[in-house]
């Protein structure tokens, strides 16, 4: 385990670090929390705003993984669009699930607020249609979202629209979405980890669970000391591992690469003129925005092995440069990989495990809000009212074919299909 942050644009700018402690000896806690990212801080946070006495167990540094290294976009809604939720629950459940994901993007901004964490929160998303017949589709959702859905805050552009706010030649139209938002991920996450200790918790890192029995109360084990705990909350997501193997086949851990370029000076201004964050209609999606100092922060391209490419900012460089090839001669400065976890049907696994194990994961790319609404959700459903948590539990997660051994293949095979659809 590494005591430092993986070199990124966002850990040479972090703010708010702090080294804590390693947990020594055995302490009771009314919730043992697995996991110092979004879902774990988040979940930490409202327990303890709430009485609870809450111990966070993180294997590295709060933030070191995903939730420390991922775009930053805040989008609205979740990570399947609304015409999607229609025809997999009917209209009814699927407005209730969309507003949990509307909630999601106003929770962090709410947090943000109250909290007052410096992360450069910025507002506005833009959708790039990568094909004609993704405009068709995008106008289809918005007429949704603004009529049965009742969401007013996206609208359509034209291709000449877009282009007048963002200088790429590539797509074909889009939306703008104004009650989408962004932020500098990892300064937004140590935020969280010092709210929920100014709450009361306490936050242990370099701190690996490596045992945890089924107990009731439970025992979860590090190698320097353990946590008896009448509750447990599991936030670790793609980094889960072998720890609870009921939940390993639901998830499917993958990798996803960003590159943060030189700044940019007085080109950035006309990159992307409303400094939105942008994503486009790709399967394998690229996505990007601009930081504060005005360096482009591009994500683009994954793979499926355990391993990162050698040289990832030569990996990333091409998606960049079919988008913005005015780029070519921008140096890059900052490269770096995360691991991710997404479900077969792309939304969030949470639910319970008998007889006291709370869960969240799988958030598919859509995490910043999703982990920490789903944080909110469990301390809510801990503590006795489960109505949003349950509909987010009842939401059907199959595992993926194959198990934890066989189940890569699949996805290679899939994702190579969709990958080709991309190109043609």
């Amino acid at each position: 385990m590494s005591s430092e942050y993986p070199a990124s644009y966002y850990a040479a700018t972090a703010r708010g670090v702090v080294a804590r402690p390693p947990l020594t000896g055995a302490i009771d806690a009314d919730v043992c929390v697995v996991g110092g990212g979004y879902t774990g801080l988040a979940a930490a946070l409202h327990l303890a705003q709430r009485g609870y006495d809450v111990v966070v167990l993180e294997a590295h540094r709060a933030g070191w993984g995903a939730s420390g290294r991922n775009g930053g976009h805040v989008g609205v809604g979740q990570r399947r669009g609304a015409t999607e939720l229609v025809k997999m629950f009917g209209l009814a459940r699927a407005r209730e699930l969309w507003g949990l994901g509307r909630d999601a993007a106003e929770l962090v901004k709410s947090l943000v607020r109250e909290h007052a964490i410096d992360c450069n929160l910025s507002p506005r998303q833009m959708v790039a249609a990568a094909k004609p017949s993704h405009m068709e589709e995008m106008a289809a959702e918005i007429e949704l979202l603004n009529g049965q859905f009742g969401y007013a805050d996206i609208g359509m552009l034209s291709r000449t629209e877009l282009e007048e706010q963002l200088a790429s030649p590539v797509f074909h139209g889009g939306c703008l979405d104004t009650g989408a938002s962004h932020l500098h991920p990892l300064n937004y996450c140590l935020g969280l980890a010092a709210a929920a200790e100014k709450a009361g918790a306490k936050i242990f890192e370099q701190s690996e669970v490596v045992a945890m029995d089924g107990a009731d109360p439970a025992t979860l084990s590090t190698i320097k000391g353990n946590v008896t705990a009448r509750f447990v909350v599991l936030g670790c997501n793609g980094y889960l591992g072998a720890l609870e193997p009921r939940l390993a086949g639901r998830i499917m851990p993958i990798n996803n690469f960003v590159v943060a370029t030189e700044p940019l000076g007085d080109l950035a201004a006309g990159l992307i003129r409303n400094r939105a964050c942008v994503h486009d209609t790709r399967f394998v999606v690229n996505y990007f925005r601009l930081s504060a100092d005005n360096r482009l922060i591009f994500g683009g391209g994954e793979n499926y092995s355990r391993r990162f490419p050698s040289d990832i900012a030569a990996f990333v460089r091409p998606y960049l440069l079919r988008i913005f090839p005015q780029l070519e001669p921008a140096a890059i400065e900052y490269a770096w990989g995360g691991t991710l976890a997404i479900t077969l049907n792309r939304l969030p696994c949470i639910g319970r495990l008998p007889p006291n194990v709370f869960y969240a994961q799988g958030y598919s790319g859509h995490g910043v809000p999703m982990a920490t609404l789903a944080g909110q959700l469990i301390a809510e459903a801990l503590a006795g009212s489960a109505e949003r948590f349950d509909l987010m539990a009842g939401i059907p997660q199959p595992k993926f074919p194959g198990g934890t051994l066989l189940r890569y293949p699949g996805l290679v095979l899939g994702m190579l299909y969709y990958a080709l659809r991309d190109r043609f």
